[in-house]
């Protein structure tokens, strides 16, 4: 490598080891026109891929078209699904990290990749729910659409085999998947997410009726918000005409599946 090279990839990893330690919205400045190199794929999942990069800490995340339902019975491809998936949830990862919750997103590189920081996922999914539909109206017989009470906060261990089953506080605390204090600070975490989002699409005329969260934690620890958020995970409904935004299009074969993931992005975004 001649000395001009060795120079300019030395001025690189200085810019990307201070973006690791930027917020999002000052990363852009820092990286310049010098997107991440793109290496060996090291994960591939129901939605989305993931590469390494040259920084051990950053990967590349790839948003596929590919969807899946019922716990992967149902399977087929929402056409635009990756961008408009990328997209929005670059958008509400940002929108999030400007109100104090701290996320993996890094920089947004392409329409269907985005540059995030590197975590252990913490193996839990935590599901945020306002209305009651899914599987909470099957499980306690209330009616798709009814007003709870007050929000619900459920964890389920991240297992495909065991079809994500649902967990409490001990078994947590049993199979060591947190700490009481990890634990702790995702529920607040949840509930702040809760409210800042459902605030922020109520102005859009989106109700949130629940979501889905994963969060991981960073090489010094922090826990952060990762994976996504986006019609793939969350229930969103016109909130004047009852019309589902979301992912049950393709689960129930309710048809215009890419317009309703189009429009999300139309509200969001504008475009």
């Amino acid at each position: 490598m001649t000395r001009a090279k060795l120079g300019s990839h030395a001025r690189l990893s200085d810019r990307i080891a201070k973006a690791r330690a930027m917020k999002p919205s000052q990363v852009k400045k820092i990286l310049g026109g010098n997107h991440m190199q793109k290496l060996e794929q090291i994960y591939e999942g129901k939605a989305k891929k993931v590469h390494a990069t040259e920084d051990p800490e950053l990967l590349i995340v790839a948003y596929k078209d590919s969807a899946t339902a019922f716990d992967g019975k149902k399977k087929g491809e929402i056409i635009g699904k990756g961008v408009i998936n990328n997209r929005v949830t670059n958008h509400l990862m940002q929108y999030l990290a400007q109100h104090g919750i701290p996320t993996h997103y890094v920089e947004e590189i392409s329409e269907r990749e985005t540059v995030v920081k590197k975590v252990t996922i913490i193996p839990l999914e935590v599901i945020v729910r306002n209305i009651a539909a899914g599987s909470l109206s099957k499980r306690l017989g209330l009616p798709e659409g009814a007003k709870l009470a007050s929000t619900v906060l459920e964890f389920s261990y991240k297992d495909d085999d065991l079809g994500d089953p649902l967990v409490n506080d001990y078994h947590i605390a049993a199979l060591h998947l947190a700490t009481p204090e990890e634990l702790a600070a995702i529920s607040a975490y949840a509930f702040q997410i809760n409210d800042l989002l459902s605030a922020y699409l109520h102005d859009l005329n989106i109700e949130l009726i629940d979501f889905k969260l994963e969060f991981g934690k960073t090489a010094a620890g922090q826990i952060v918000l990762a994976d996504e958020i986006s019609p793939d995970t969350c229930r969103f409904w016109d909130s004047v005409t009852g019309q589902k935004l979301d992912k049950d299009r393709f689960r129930f074969d309710l048809g215009d599946v890419e317009n309703a993931y189009q429009e999300v992005l139309h509200r969001l975004l504008g475009n």
